[in-house]
C-alpha cells in the first residue's frame, strides 16, 4: 500500500507540474487599455515650432488688432497677395477705402483686396513672399499657437517699455483669467489707422531664440517714417490712413481666432456680401488659394485632400469631376500608335481627312501632329511634326503615299469611264472632291 500510494502521489505531482509549466508558457492577455493605446494613431507633429512662429509673427505682432487679423487672413492666399502688391505698386496714390473700391472686381480674396488700403503693408508683403506664405501656413495649421505667439511678443515689448498708448494707438490690457493677460491694440481714432514700423531685435528686448532671430523689414523705399514718437527705442509711425470700412476684421483672443464685422465688410465689399449680423467667424476659402500647395498633412486633408494646382481650380469652378477622364478616353481612342502606316492601309483607297484645322490657329502645329491640307484635295505633311507620335492622322504622313492612293483611285475611275462612254469620260476629268469636316480631334 505504501508503494502504491507513493506512485499515485508521484503521478499527481507530475501532472500538476506539467500543468503549471503549460500555464506558465501561455502569454497573458494584454490589458484592453494597453492594446487600445498601441493601436491608436500617433498625434501629428506640429508643422512649425514655437520658435519659428515667434520669428514669423515678430514683424506684425504690434500692428493694430484689425489690421493684424486681415493680414493673417490674406497671408493664406500668397498668390493673391503677390498680384495685389503688383497692382498697388502701379497705383501708388491709391489708399484707404477708395483703393479697395478700385479693386472690387479683381479675382482676389476680400482680405487681400482690403490691404490695398495700406500700400506700405502690401509693399512689405510683396517684397517677402516666403515670409507671407510661412505666416499663412502657420495660421492655417496652428492658429492657437499663432495667436498665443502674438500675445507673448506683445507682453515682451510692453515689459521692455516699447509698447504703450500714444496719439496713434491705444494699448488695452485685460486680465481674462488669473493666469492669462490679453493685450489689445486699437487705433486712437477708429477711422484713422497708423501702421507702426519697428526693429524686432530692439523693440522686444532680449530675444529668447538666437537660432531663430526675428526678421527686420524697414519701411520700403518711398515710405518715410519720422523718428519714433514718444518711444525711446521704439515704434515709428508714418502717415495715418483714413479708413471707414476697409478694416472689418478683428481678433477673438478668447478663442484664438479672427472674425469679421459683417456691417463694415458689406459696406466696402458691395460685390461680395455675406449674411449675418455683428461678428461672424472667418473661414479660409481654398478656391482663392490658386493652386499654392498646403503645408502639413492635416491642412492638406482639411482643405483639399492633397489635391492642388489646376485640378483644384477646376473643381472650384464647377467643372464635373469626370471631365478629364472622359477627355482622356477620347484622346486615347484617337491617339493610336501605328507601325509604318498600318492605319492607312486599313482605309479605303483614296480616302483622306481634308478639312481639318489646327485648333491653335497654326501656332505650335509641329507639336499637334499632321493636319490635312485642302489644296489639291490631298494631305500634306506638316513640317516639324514629331515622327514618333501618332494620332487620328496616322498613316497619311507621306505625300508619296497619298499621291499613289490618288493615282490608284483615278485609274479605277478612268477604267469605269472608258466602259461607260463619253459621259463617264467627262466625269473622269473632274477632280476628286475632298471630304469636308475630316475626322480630326481638336484638343483643348
Amino acid at each position: 500500500m505504501n508503494a502504491r500510494m507513493a506512485w499515485r502521489v508521484g503521478m499527481a505531482v507530475l501532472f500538476a507540474g506539467g500543468a503549471t509549466v503549460a500555464l506558465a508558457q501561455s502569454p497573458a492577455p494584454a490589458p484592453a487599455s494597453a492594446a487600445a493605446a498601441q493601436n491608436a494613431p500617433a498625434p501629428s507633429a506640429p508643422v512649425f515650432k514655437k520658435e519659428q512662429i515667434d520669428q514669423f509673427m515678430a514683424p506684425i505682432a504690434l500692428y493694430p488688432d484689425a489690421l493684424l487679423s486681415q493680414i493673417l487672413m490674406a497671408s493664406t492666399y500668397p498668390a493673391n497677395v503677390a498680384e495685389a502688391a503688383t497692382w498697388s505698386k502701379a497705383n501708388p496714390k491709391a489708399t484707404g477705402d477708395a483703393a479697395v473700391k478700385q479693386v472690387a472686381n479683381q479675382p482676389w480674396d476680400p482680405s487681400v483686396q482690403s490691404l490695398v488700403a495700406f500700400p506700405e503693408v502690401l509693399a512689405q508683403m510683396g517684397a517677402h513672399p516666403d515670409w507671407v506664405r510661412n505666416v499663412g501656413d502657420a495660421f492655417l495649421a496652428q492658429p492657437d499657437d499663432v495667436m498665443t505667439a502674438v500675445q507673448r511678443l506683445r507682453a515682451q515689448a510692453q515689459k521692455a517699455g516699447n509698447l504703450k498708448s500714444t496719439e496713434q494707438q491705444k494699448v488695452i490690457v485685460q486680465q481674462s483669467t488669473p493666469q492669462t493677460t490679453i493685450i489689445e491694440i486699437q487705433p486712437t481714432n477708429p477711422e484713422v489707422v497708423y501702421v507702426p514700423s519697428y526693429n524686432p531685435t530692439v523693440v522686444y528686448g532680449s530675444w529668447a531664440y538666437p537660432a531663430y532671430p526675428p526678421p527686420y523689414y524697414p519701411p520700403p523705399p518711398g515710405y518715410y517714417h519720422p523718428v519714433a514718437t514718444g518711444l525711446a527705442a521704439g515704434l515709428a509711425f508714418g502717415t495715418g490712413i483714413a479708413v471707414a470700412n476697409s478694416l472689418w476684421g478683428g481678433c477673438d483672443w478668447g478663442h484664438n481666432d479672427v472674425h469679421i464685422d459683417v456691417n463694415r465688410y458689406n459696406n466696402i465689399n458691395v460685390n461680395n456680401h455675406i449674411s449675418g449680423n455683428g461678428n461672424v467667424n472667418w473661414n479660409h476659402n481654398p478656391a482663392n488659394r490658386q493652386g499654392t500647395p498646403y503645408r502639413g498633412a492635416a491642412t492638406q486633408q482639411r482643405f483639399n485632400q492633397g489635391v492642388g494646382g489646376a485640378q483644384q481650380r477646376q473643381a472650384f469652378r464647377g467643372q464635373p469631376s469626370g471631365l478629364d477622364a472622359n477627355r482622356q478616353r477620347a484622346m486615347q481612342s484617337f491617339d493610336r500608335t501605328t507601325n509604318g502606316g498600318a492605319a492607312a492601309s486599313a482605309r479605303r483607297p483614296g480616302e483622306n481627312f481634308s478639312g481639318s484645322r489646327n485648333p491653335a490657329g497654326g501656332a505650335g502645329a509641329g507639336n499637334r501632329g499632321d493636319f490635312a491640307n485642302r489644296a489639291g484635295g490631298g494631305i500634306q505633311h506638316q513640317a516639324g511634326a514629331p515622327q514618333a507620335r501618332a494620332n487620328a492622322f496616322s498613316g497619311v504622313r507621306s505625300p508619296g503615299n497619298s499621291a499613289a492612293q490618288r493615282e490608284q483611285g483615278q485609274r479605277s475611275m478612268q477604267s469605269l469611264g472608258q466602259r461607260g462612254g463619253a459621259a463617264a469620260g467627262r466625269q473622269i476629268n473632274r477632280p476628286v472632291p475632298a471630304r469636308a469636316g475630316g475626322g480630326g480631334f481638336h484638343r483643348r
